[in-house]
């Protein structure tokens, strides 16, 4: 794969019970949010993710790694590791793991700046969190010559 041409890069927010999709734009300046999946079984949660990946032609996978503040590894970093190494197997993409550090707690101060009701967020705080995790990833690699950086690759 030439990893100089633009694509478009799916961004996920995972959680136990839903998993906030992101997508950039063609040119992999923009991240802008698309859907929340509600977790199911692995096999199906699989199975929307290559329905996604297939309409939107995605050609790499950015899934957000919720570290301690300390940089240690969580558990639910081990668990976002698994998830991505079934998403690499099964959708035979690349996926690269990216710092979502305070991505959740970021999120919910850009809903609060835009006036969103904290009863109205459960729908849409891991779309947004899914955002700024890519957008974050699309950040840090811009004018890099390859948004697919050989060190974050799972």
């Amino acid at each position: 794969m030439d990893t100089s041409l633009p694509a478009r890069i799916l961004g996920l927010d995972h959680g136990d019970r839903r998993i906030g999709v992101a997508i950039s734009d063609e040119m992999g300046l923009t991240a802008q949010p698309l859907l929340t999946l509600h977790r199911t079984q692995r096999r199906q949660d699989m199975r929307s993710l290559a329905r996604i990946v297939r309409r939107h032609g995605c050609t790499a996978i950015v899934v957000g790694l919720p570290l301690h503040m300390s940089g240690d590894i969580s558990p639910r970093a081990l668990a976002a590791k698994e998830f991505a190494a079934a998403i690499e197997e099964n959708l035979k993409l690349p996926v690269i793991l990216w710092d979502e550090r305070l991505s959740t707690a970021e999120a919910h101060r850009h809903l609060d700046a835009a006036g969103r009701a904290a009863h109205t967020r459960k729908e849409v705080i891991d779309q947004v969190a899914a955002v700024l995790i890519l957008q974050s990833y699309l950040d840090a690699h811009r004018g890099a010559g390859s948004l697919f950086a050989p060190n974050n690759v799972l």
